[in-house]
C-alpha cells in the first residue's frame, strides 16, 4: 500500500477509536447515574414511604419469594401503592419459640424497617393470630419527598407477584416471616449489645434517656431473677386450667399477683405460657378482650401451634425491656390465660 493509503487507513482507525470512546464514556456515565437514582434511600423513623408496585417488588425476589431470606408475604400485597410512616429501623429483633429459644438477633443486611401500625393479618396463613409486626426491606419501599405528589397506583405484576409467593414450605410447615426469622438473621453476640443500643439512639429509635431507662429496667429484673428466681414463680408441678370462654368485646379484671402465682410453676409458666414481669402492671385493672388467641405460627419452625383458654387484651403488648437488653421493636402480643382473669359481669 502506498504511503498516502497508509496515512488514510491510520486516520480512519484513529477516527473510529475516537468515535467509540467518545460514545462509550457518556453511556457509562448515563447508566451509572440512572442506577444511582434508583437506589433506595436510607430510611429513618418518621419518614413517609410508599410501598412499591407488585412489579417492582417481584424484581427484588428470588425463587422462594424472599429478599435475603425475608419473605414478601401475600398479606403484604394489599399495601402496594399505599403510603405509611416508618416507625423504627430494625437494629435487632427478638425471637421466641421451641427452636428459636429466647434470643436477640440481627439481620445480615442493615436494611429492614417497620411501618407504623402494620401487622400481618394471617389471612393467607390459615388465620394465624400471631399478628407479627411486618418486616420491610428498604428495596420494597420508596421514600416520599413531596407528599403532595399523588401515590403511584400499582397496576402491573399483581398476578405474577402472587404466583411467586408461598404460604407453606411443605404439608406440615408454614412459610412466613416468623418461620424464616432464623434464616434471615444471625445471633447477636453479647459483646455487641452495647453497640446496638448506641445504634438504636443514632437511628432515632430511642432518645438517650429512653435507652438509659430501658437498660436500667433490664438490669433490675435481670438482677432480681439471678438472686430470687423468676418473678411470680409458683410451686405447681402441673399447672391448673380454667376456661371462661371469653369473647371479643367482653371486659375482664386481671387477678391480683398472689392469685396468679397460684397458677404458675417454678419458671413462672402456666402450661408453657410465661407470665412476664411487665404483666404484673395490669393486676387489678379492668381490660377489654380484643380477641381469642387460638393458633399462632411458631418462630423458626413454621409450626401452627394451637392455644386454649387464651386471649389478647386490648393494648397489651410485650414489655421486652424487662427481659431483653435494650428492648426489641417487634412489640408482640401478650397472651393471657383465662385463669389469670375474671369476667366483669354485664361488661358487653
Amino acid at each position: 500500500m502506498s504511503m498516502p493509503g497508509l496515512l488514510e487507513a491510520a486516520q480512519f482507525r484513529a477516527d473510529r477509536y475516537s468515535e467509540r470512546h467518545t460514545l462509550t464514556i457518556p453511556n457509562f456515565v448515563k447508566e451509572r447515574s440512572a442506577a444511582m437514582t434508583t437506589m433506595t434511600a436510607r430510611l429513618h423513623p418518621g419518614d413517609l414511604v410508599e410501598v412499591k408496585s407488585p412489579e417492582e417488588i417481584l424484581s427484588t425476589l428470588d425463587t422462594e419469594g424472599t429478599l435475603d431470606h425475608v419473605p414478601f408475604m401475600l398479606e403484604m400485597m394489599e399495601f402496594c401503592g399505599r403510603r405509611f410512616q416508618v416507625s423504627k429501623r430494625v437494629v435487632k429483633t427478638c425471637t421466641s419459640g421451641t427452636k428459636a429459644g429466647t434470643s436477640m438477633r440481627v439481620f445480615r443486611a442493615d436494611d429492614v424497617v417497620l411501618l407504623e401500625g402494620l401487622r400481618c393479618s394471617g389471612a393467607d396463613h390459615d388465620g394465624c393470630q400471631k399478628a407479627c409486626m411486618i418486616f420491610w426491606r428498604e428495596a420494597w419501599l420508596r421514600k416520599i419527598v413531596n407528599p403532595a405528589v399523588p401515590a403511584r397506583v400499582p397496576a402491573e405484576g399483581k398476578e405474577q407477584l402472587q404466583s411467586r409467593l408461598k404460604t407453606k414450605r411443605d404439608s406440615q410447615a408454614y412459610f412466613c416471616q416468623a418461620s424464616e426469622i432464623l434464616n434471615a438473621t444471625e445471633h447477636m453476640p453479647r459483646r455487641e449489645r452495647f453497640t446496638t443500643c448506641l445504634s438504636e439512639i443514632r437511628e432515632g429509635n430511642f432518645r438517650v434517656w429512653e435507652m438509659v431507662l430501658t437498660i436500667g429496667t433490664w438490669l433490675v429484673w435481670r438482677t432480681r431473677r439471678i438472686l430470687l428466681g423468676a418473678y411470680g414463680r409458683g410451686t405447681n408441678m402441673s399447672t391448673p386450667v380454667e376456661s371462661l370462654n371469653l369473647q371479643a368485646g367482653e371486659f375482664v379484671e386481671v387477678k391480683p399477683m398472689e392469685k396468679i402465682t397460684e397458677t404458675l410453676n417454678k419458671a413462672a409458666h402456666n402450661r408453657g405460657l410465661f407470665f412476664s414481669p411487665d404483666m404484673r402492671l395490669l393486676c387489678g385493672q379492668r381490660q377489654r378482650v380484643e380477641k381469642k388467641i387460638e393458633k399462632i405460627i411458631v418462630d423458626g419452625t413454621g409450626e401452627m401451634r394451637k392455644l386454649h383458654n387464651t386471649v389478647f387484651l386490648e393494648g397489651s403488648y410485650c414489655g421486652c425491656a424487662h427481659g431483653a437488653f435494650g428492648g426489641c421493636p417487634r412489640r408482640e402480643y401478650v397472651y393471657w390465660r383465662e385463669i389469670w382473669l375474671r369476667r366483669v359481669p354485664n361488661s358487653r
